[in-house]
């Protein structure tokens, strides 16, 4: 029996190495290498065949003047906020990627969106890798959906997947997620460096082709950012994150990368039994629950996008008992935080070198 040999793998940019190395060469970036299985020798001549390529998309080149004018349209989800972060709605053929924590609502909301879609008309195909159809029907009756042209194929290998999408030829498809599929041609295990970057170039050239536009969910790491190589993100044409706290009701979602509109865009969305609910005004939801004439609390007023929206910042000094103070800081830059400090030190005579100091920006906003 030949003996499984392995390679280690950069999570951020995907640079191979025969040993593990603190530093990865490539990027730059400490302790992201990952042990990987390599593809199994094979005996005879079969060892001399390459794993086979699949083909371009085999396109005519097109003068610039000559493409419709028709081949950006966008399609509303039906939900005005992610409408608004994605810059006017899902464009035909555009690859998607939202990550965020787990349980914060990435499925929900996508789930919410197939259905808006399916009722406009639209045939859309949702994808599972993680949970089983009948799981997928029992949330799909917590928030009331449904619809007769909604498609649900519970797989997680891709070349079925591939398969599926031809024959069915949907408007919209979820793959969730895209950690959890894997190409059966490949030895490495499903998540690993190899596996994401195949599986998605396999994807984007199945939108481009087809026009089918795709929303990849993705798992996110202990430091916030998205599993899997960082090339992942260059790939995609939309890059978004899901945030918020699980015990508390508010989620934002914000656009990282967007190559059809802005990325300064806030989406601003309430977690209920029913699914995921626009909140239309934040200003009034961030500020409904401030109580007024208290000590350390202050209206501030902070864009996002192209709309200001006002929340509530808390503070609290007290005297520290320690040779360094503390300085505690939730919804802001920490190094703003300590440049107003020293301002109020040196030009307001207001000692703070001796004060603990606890920031908070109530609701989850991130004040940049």
């Amino acid at each position: 029996m030949a003996k499984e040999k392995t390679v280690f793998a950069c999570t951020a940019c995907g640079w191979e190495a025969a040993r593990w190395v603190g530093k990865c060469p490539s990027c730059g970036a400490w302790n992201t290498m990952e042990e990987s299985l390599t593809s199994p020798a094979l005996k005879g001549s079969a060892a001399q065949k390459p794993i086979k390529q699949r083909p371009g998309t085999g396109s005519a080149a097109m003068l610039l003047k000559d493409i419709p004018e028709d081949a950006a349209a966008r399609m509303s989800t039906g939900i005005g906020e992610l409408d608004r972060v994605l810059g006017g709605g899902i464009v035909e053929g555009g690859l998607m990627l939202i990550g965020g924590d787990p349980g914060i609502g990435k499925s929900t909301l996508l789930l919410q969106v197939c259905a808006n879609l399916c009722r406009d008309g639209k045939r859309v195909l949702y994808i599972s890798g993680e949970e089983s159809a009948k799981q997928i029907k029992l949330r799909a009756q917590r928030l009331n959906i449904d619809v007769p042209n909604l498609y649900v194929l519970a797989e997680n290998a891709l070349d079925g997947v591939e398969e599926k999408m031809q024959k069915l030829q949907p408007d919209v498809a979820v793959v969730d997620s895209i950690q959890t599929m894997y190409r059966p041609e490949m030895a490495s295990a499903p998540g690993s460096v190899s596996q994401i970057r195949e599986c998605t170039s396999l994807l984007m050239r199945l939108c481009k082709e087809s026009g089918t536009a795709i929303f990849l969910v993705g798992h996110v790491t202990k430091e916030g950012a998205i599993a899997g190589p960082r090339m992942l993100e260059h790939m995609v044409d939309v890059v978004l994150y899901f945030e918020g706290d699980r015990q508390q009701e508010y989620r934002l979602l914000r656009a990282v990368k967007n190559r059809f509109g802005s990325v300064n865009e806030l989406g601003v969305f309430q977690m209920t039994q029913s699914g995921m609910q626009v909140v239309t005004n934040p200003s009034e939801q961030l500020l409904s629950h401030r109580a007024k004439g208290a000590s350390g609390s202050v209206v501030f007023c902070g864009m996002e996008g192209t709309r200001p929206i006002l929340c509530d910042v808390q503070a609290l000094v007290s005297t520290s008992f320690f040779g360094t103070p503390r300085r505690t800081v939730e919804g802001a830059d920490t190094g703003r935080v300590a440049l107003l400090l020293a301002v109020l030190e040196k030009r307001c005579n207001q000692r703070t070198s001796n004060q603990d100091v606890y920031i908070n920006v109530a609701g989850g906003l991130y004040l940049s």
